[in-house]
């Protein structure tokens, strides 16, 4: 098994000869009998497993189109893979960055290709016979986050990685001013005003804490688990990592952690098997990661409504680039209602209403 289903394309959106002679010319034999498999999975970044010199890598494509601040960076990612495996040995190894869109349409990076298991949405149909992931689940992701989180910032070269002070209060802003530019002028726009104004004053008297590497879409899906155990080999995604609060990586993996009795648009997230019966809540992971680290969560309850708004904005732009016809994927067409549906549950977690 691979980083995900991963199937052979009719209609590549580049020309694979292009890339072949482009690679060929950085030293990067690709083989041109072996043509990319498109790996199934995620809504944004394209990613192919191709064969460079008789062994498995992964192309990985920004998409095309008009892209969100922050979002898609492959040069970021790379500048992050090719620090990081030796500190962080999850991260798999970047190989090549090619920063000319002309190439194929979009940068893009070659990356060490990793063997193991995907759980992808809340299928477990991947567990092996006696694998009980309801009860590995806290400590899988808590232990990846805290050794994530212990990184030496200096000794791989990220110290000056982002900009961490004053990191949380930044993306309050900036997330609630995007929940009011993409709701202006909808039948929505009071309810993200609403969010966006309790956001940014939770955010008023903040103080900067420890300041780590952060992944910023850490979760199961994000993860490749080994073939035989339930043991990590990896983890993927790594366009948005910055430094900052550590604490905003917990909660954004909070953002996606369904559990029973939440509001329907968090049961049809369906990111993690969170809601089936018998997994943990966000409460059994907060206590997890707290275990495993000993930091202080004052001011998680915050953190959490920032970021369940953003995943509310995010849902919403990508609805509006499908509605652009930048995507045609019609998974987009529910985004919308999906995105709002976020954002109230956002108000909610910024009033305390939801644990």
């Amino acid at each position: 098994m691979s980083v995900a289903v991963c199937e052979p394309v009719s209609d590549l959106p580049f020309d694979f000869g292009d890339l072949v002679t482009h690679l060929s010319q950085a030293k990067i034999e690709i083989d041109p009998d072996h043509l990319p498999e498109r790996c199934s999975g995620g809504l944004a970044n394209l990613n192919y497993r191709i064969s460079v010199e008789g062994r498995p890598a992964i192309l990985r494509r920004a998409p095309s189109g008009p892209l969100p601040k922050g979002a898609h960076d492959m040069k970021r990612e790379h500048r992050v893979l090719s620090r990081l495996t030796d500190a962080f040995s999850l991260a798999p190894r970047c190989y090549y960055l090619c920063e000319d869109p002309k190439v194929i349409g979009a940068p893009f990076q070659v990356i060490e290709f990793r063997e193991g298991r995907v759980f992808r949405g809340d299928a477990l149909d991947q567990l092996n016979s006696g694998e009980d992931l309801s009860q590995s689940l806290t400590s899988l992701l808590a232990g990846v986050m805290a050794e994530l989180h212990a990184v030496d910032l200096s000794t791989c070269g990220l110290a000056d990685l982002g900009r961490h002070q004053g990191f949380m209060q930044r993306n309050a802003g900036r997330w609630a001013g995007a929940a009011e530019t993409i709701s202006d002028g909808t039948n929505y726009a009071s309810l993200a005003k609403e969010a966006a104004d309790l956001v940014r004053s939770a955010f008023e008297t903040w103080q900067d804490g420890d300041v780590t590497l952060l992944h910023c879409d850490l979760k199961l899906d994000n993860l490749i688990l080994a073939d035989s155990e339930i043991k990590p080999v990896a983890l993927l995604d790594w366009d948005m990592a910055t430094t900052g609060d550590p604490m905003f990586d917990l909660a954004t993996l909070l953002s996606y952690w369904s559990e029973p009795g939440d509001p329907a648009a968090m049961l049809r997230l369906r990111q993690m098997p969170t809601a089936r019966q018998g997994f943990p809540s966000r409460s059994d992971m907060v206590a997890a990661y707290e275990r495993q680290t000993g930091r202080s969560l004052c001011g998680l309850d915050a953190a959490r409504a920032l970021c369940q708004l953003k995943l509310g904005v995010v849902f919403l732009q990508l609805y509006a680039r499908w509605k652009e016809s930048s995507v045609g994927d019609e998974r987009y067409a529910s985004f919308e209602s999906l995105g709002i549906e976020l954002i109230e549950f956002a108000r909610d977690v910024a009033l305390g209403k939801r644990a």
